[in-house]
C-alpha cells in the first residue's frame, strides 16, 4: 500500500477548486440547480466575485496549514484565524467576503483576549459546519496518533469555533477517513476501516448515546447505498459530513466529485471544499481539470504552502522511523 502523500497539494488545490466552484451558487435550490447544473468554473453570482475565488472555507483551512507549519500551538491558530477575519490574512483576494456566524462570535472572542481553548460555541444550535470545512490539515499532520489523543486534538482545534460534542465528533470520523486515504487505502476500504476504528472507540468510552445515534447513517456504512433525495446538504455539520463523503464514495473522479457536491445546492461552497478535499487528496492534480486550476486565486501560493507542509509531514515520518 503506498500512501498519499505527494497529493498534498492535490488536497489543498482540490479544497480551494470545490470551495470556488460553489461559491457563485451558494445556497442555490437544488431543482433550480437540476435544471442549470455547474458544470465549469463561474464567476460572480451569490457573492459578485470572480471566478476561481474561494471562500472562508479554504482561507482557514490554508490559516491552520501554516500554522501547523509552525508546530501545535492553539493560540496561534487562534490569532491566525482572528488575523483573517480582521485583514482578510488568507483571503482569495486577500479581503473577506463571508463569515459564518458562529465563527464570528469565537474569533470576536479571541480577538478580545479570549482564550481559544474556551473561545468556541458549545450550545446544541451552534452545530454549523464551520470547523469541519477547515479540519483537513489536522487530519492530515495527526493522522497517526492513536484515537483518543487524535479526537482530544480535533477537540481543541475544532473547539477554537466549535465546540460542541456533534462538531467535534464530525471532525473525527472526517479525519479518520483522511487518515486512511493517506495511508494508502481504497476508497471503500478506507471507509469501512476508518468506521471500525471509530465504532471501536466508542465501545471503550462513555459518548452519550443520544449523541452517537445521530451518526448512524455514517457508522453502520449505510452511505453507499443512500439515494440522492436521502441526502441534505445545508449548513449543519452532520449534513456536510455525510455529504461529502457520500459524494465522493459514489463517484470515480475528482470532477464528478465536486459537481456532485455543488449540484446538491444549499451550502454549495463547503460541499465542494470538503468533497474537493477527499478526491484531490485521492485522485492526485493530474485528475483535476488545468482549466479550473489555472483560473484558482492564488494558485502558487496555495502550492508553496501544500509542499511545505508536504516536507514537514515527510520530516515528521521519517522522524518516527
Amino acid at each position: 500500500m503506498k500512501s498519499r502523500i505527494e497529493n498534498i497539494e492535490s488536497c489543498f488545490i482540490g479544497l480551494a477548486i470545490g470551495d470556488a466552484l460553489g461559491v457563485p451558487v451558494e445556497f442555490g435550490n437544488r431543482i433550480y440547480l437540476k435544471e442549470n447544473p455547474v458544470r465549469s468554473m463561474r464567476g460572480y453570482g451569490r457573492w459578485n466575485q470572480p471566478a476561481g475565488t474561494w471562500s472562508d472555507d479554504s482561507s482557514l483551512t490554508f490559516c491552520l496549514a501554516e500554522s501547523l507549519l509552525k508546530g501545535y500551538d492553539l493560540d496561534d491558530i487562534g490569532q491566525s484565524f482572528v488575523r483573517w477575519m480582521t485583514d482578510g490574512y488568507w483571503g482569495a483576494h486577500r479581503k473577506v467576503f463571508d463569515v459564518g456566524g458562529t465563527t464570528r462570535v469565537a474569533l470576536t472572542r479571541i480577538k478580545n483576549g479570549e482564550d481559544p481553548r474556551y473561545s468556541g460555541e458549545f450550545e446544541e444550535n451552534s452545530n454549523g459546519n464551520g470547523s469541519i470545512m477547515r479540519i483537513v490539515p489536522a487530519s492530515l499532520m495527526f493522522y497517526d496518533l492513536p484515537d483518543e489523543l487524535l479526537l482530544e486534538r480535533i477537540r481543541e482545534i475544532s473547539g477554537v469555533t466549535h465546540r460542541h460534542f456533534r462538531s467535534v465528533f464530525s471532525c473525527f470520523i472526517f479525519s479518520k477517513f483522511v487518515s486512511k486515504l493517506l495511508e494508502g487505502y481504497n476508497k471503500t476500504d478506507s471507509y469501512k476501516t476508518a468506521i471500525d476504528e471509530v465504532n471501536a472507540l466508542t465501545k471503550r468510552s462513555s459518548f452519550h448515546s443520544a449523541e452517537l445515534n445521530l451518526f448512524d447513517r455514517i457508522l453502520n456504512g449505510d452511505l453507499l447505498i443512500l439515494k440522492e433525495d436521502q441526502i441534505y446538504s445545508s449548513g449543519y455539520v452532520l449534513h456536510t459530513l455525510e455529504a461529502s463523503i457520500w459524494c465522493f464514495l459514489t463517484t470515480d473522479s475528482y470532477t464528478e466529485a465536486v459537481l456532485k457536491a455543488v449540484n446538491l445546492g444549499e451550502d454549495t461552497d463547503t460541499t465542494g471544499c470538503v468533497t474537493g478535499a477527499l478526491a484531490g487528496l485521492y485522485y492526485g492534480l493530474n485528475a483535476i481539470p488545468d482549466e479550473w486550476v489555472n483560473v484558482l486565486a492564488r494558485k502558487n501560493d496555495i502550492s508553496i504552502l501544500s509542499r511545505s507542509f508536504k516536507k514537514c509531514l515527510q520530516s515528521k515520518i521519517l522522524a518516527q522511523t
